[in-house]
């Protein structure tokens, strides 16, 4: 199960506003909100929770379950490859921030 606050540090860990992470899962930024804002575990349909972990997965965070093996234990964010994904540097541009020469 993901908390909000894994969510949370999986976009700081990748450098992306909820609107990038949105738009990399094919879901709506109100989507991404809600799922932040949830109490103790992220509440939303289970389709557009898969796209997020997907969306996360696919750019390099390992999502840490609670028991799962880790060096400090209990539940977390891991970066699993700390060099960025050809694609992360093009998602964090959004198409109005691209000036043209």
């Amino acid at each position: 199960m993901l908390t909000p606050a894994q969510l949370r540090a999986a976009r700081a860990l990748l450098g992306i506003d909820q609107r990038t992470l949105a738009k990399c899962a094919g879901v709506s930024v109100p989507t991404i909100q809600r799922m932040e804002s949830s109490d103790g575990f992220v509440r939303g349909v289970v389709d557009s929770l898969t796209k997020v972990v997907a969306a996360l997965e696919r750019e390099g965070i390992e999502l840490i379950s609670e028991n799962s093996v880790s060096s400090a234990g209990g539940r977390g964010v891991r970066l699993r490859d700390p060099t960025p994904p050809a694609l992360r540097d093009s998602w964090r541009r959004a198409p109005d921030d691209i000036s043209v020469g």
